[in-house]
């Protein structure tokens, strides 16, 4: 089974892109972890040492990062 990461930071974007993502991908086929960056900011680091530049972002095993829309720059995360 594959894996990826969702990162979000709660805004109206990002819970959009939550709710699609869940929605599209097969459970069966891939395993979603959904990180809120707001809730837990210990996880930003590893986020952008991924190569996350915005959220919402979906970090595919293998190292892909895939910038969805725009709700936030990771910096303004950061300083959230």
């Amino acid at each position: 089974m594959k894996k990826a990461i969702l990162y979000h930071a709660g805004c109206p974007v990002c819970v959009s892109v939550e709710q699609d993502i869940l929605t599209l991908v097969d459970p069966a086929k891939v395993e979603v972890e959904v990180v809120h960056l707001g809730q837990d900011r210990t996880r930003i680091f590893e986020a952008e040492r991924a190569g996350v530049q915005s959220v919402p972002a979906l970090l595919i095993e293998g190292g892909n990062v895939l910038h969805l829309n725009f709700g936030a720059s990771l910096q303004d995360v950061k300083q959230g």
